[in-house]
């Protein structure tokens, strides 16, 4: 992260929230398995109230209960920093669960065993706490109420959620945030990344939807425009217009390949001469059995259009995977979508309203409902999967980065497969 994207990042938090840079008045949330990955504000360490340790732990459930922990020893959070709105999402879920724990470990000052936490690195957090009757029965109180809202009734003087991203796979998650477990609070995504490189800072935190100013000096970048021409021709920022989408060419650093990044961009508008851009989708994350290509970003609108008829449903995530993928259990009609949900106030579906989501799609997709009328894409399969299915699935992964929605791994389907509940 070059010096020049924290500072600016530091100066916008302030900026917009006062008191975000209180010492010890952000907590972090997220695993980085490989070694303590740095936070966002690095060149202020004393920002943050979680110890490195505890996001490096071989378990992703571990660390995030461990990190959760220590964020509930603090009362006046001013800043909840996540890696991913995933990882936000599953440290509440666990909070929802298991939240008697939780409190009994703050009372008595104490780490519990768990899998995935090694009883050296125990016994090093657990010198790190005291305890603290009252923070106890405080949290014992909150969660007793329900968890809508629980947050900012946790932590009172929280001003804003940061999060390392805010689109594509894991836009879904901030919204469910935003409606519940985080109802009132802002959403922060300060970075633009692909393929490693950084390449643009949010300048404003207050806007629900982040749009980021790609720096010049940060890495060098061509643009594609889309949709692509006969004879396609990249172009450079200062060539870029208003309102069209670009395909991103990235060379990240001296030395190193060209290449597509698989990230197609709207420009939003100009600030100070430099393009401020929207990430759209990524290229290869769209369903194709019979070349209809339907973008992951469209797909979920449908989704999403579908459960809001299915009465107190609420998505809480899902995974595409065309049928070919999944061999002789896919059954014997022609290629079609399989589709594994996720709900929440819903404990099955009758089958007109799984019919919805095809029904759905026809409607969105001209050439999908072709493709269905001439029989040559046969009807959507739906399944639902128990909860916190996922959840489990991103521990499986083994990867800090977002999960696919669209996806193409063997291991992963096979496990997917065996939460379905119907």
């Amino acid at each position: 992260l070059p010096a020049q994207g924290s500072l600016l990042y530091l100066d916008t938090l302030h900026v917009a929230f006062p008191q975000a840079l209180a010492p010890q008045g952000t907590a972090l949330l997220s695993w980085a398995p490989g070694g303590p990955r740095a936070p966002a504000g690095w060149p202020l360490p004393t920002l943050y109230c979680t110890p490195a340790e505890a996001g490096a732990l071989p378990s992703r459930a571990a660390a995030l209960r461990v990190q959760l922990l220590f964020a509930l020893r603090m009362r006046a959070l001013h800043v909840l920093e996540a890696g991913l709105a995933t990882e936000l999402h599953d440290a509440l879920a666990a909070l929802r669960a298991g939240w008697p724990g939780l409190a009994e470990d703050l009372a008595l000052g104490r780490l519990s065993p768990q899998p995935g936490l090694p009883e050296d690195a125990r016994g090093r957090l657990q010198a790190l706490l005291a305890p603290d009757v009252a923070r106890a029965a405080e949290l014992r109180a909150e969660c007793a109420q329900g968890f809508e809202g629980i947050v900012q009734r946790l932590w009172p003087q929280l001003e804003v959620v940061v999060v390392g991203t805010a689109h594509g796979a894991e836009q879904l998650y901030c919204d469910a945030l935003r409606q519940a477990d985080c109802k009132g609070l802002p959403f922060y995504c300060p970075f633009y990344r692909a393929a490693g490189a950084l390449l643009g800072v949010n300048l404003w935190p207050k806007e629900p939807a982040p749009r980021f100013l790609l720096c010049p000096d940060w890495a060098f970048c061509e643009f594609l425009p889309c949709p692509a021409e006969e004879e396609p021709q990249t172009v450079l920022l200062g060539e870029l217009w208003e309102g069209r989408e670009y395909g991103l060419v990235l060379t990240a650093r001296p030395g190193e390949y060209r290449c597509r990044a698989g990230e197609v961009l709207r420009v939003a508008g100009f600030h100070k001469q430099c393009p401020v851009v929207e990430p759209v989708r990524r290229e290869s994350q769209a369903l194709s059995v019979r070349g209809e290509s339907i973008p992951e970003e469209r797909f979920c609108r449908s989704l999403c259009r579908a459960v809001g008829m299915w009465p107190g449903a609420r998505l809480v995530d899902y995974v595409c995977v065309e049928s070919a993928l999944l061999g002789a259990s896919s059954g014997a009609c022609a290629p079609h979508y399989e589709v594994f949900v996720e709900l929440r106030g819903l404990r099955d579906l009758s089958e007109a309203q799984r019919y919805k989501l095809d029904q759905c799609l026809q409607e969105d997709f001209p050439i999908y409902k072709s493709f269905r009328f001439k029989g040559s894409i046969g009807p959507l399969r739906l399944h639902l999967v128990g909860a916190g299915a996922f959840a489990r699935l991103r521990e499986a992964l083994g990867s800090p980065l977002p999960m696919p929605r669209v996806l193409r791994e063997e291991r992963l389907l096979q496990l997917i497969q065996s939460t379905v509940i119907s």
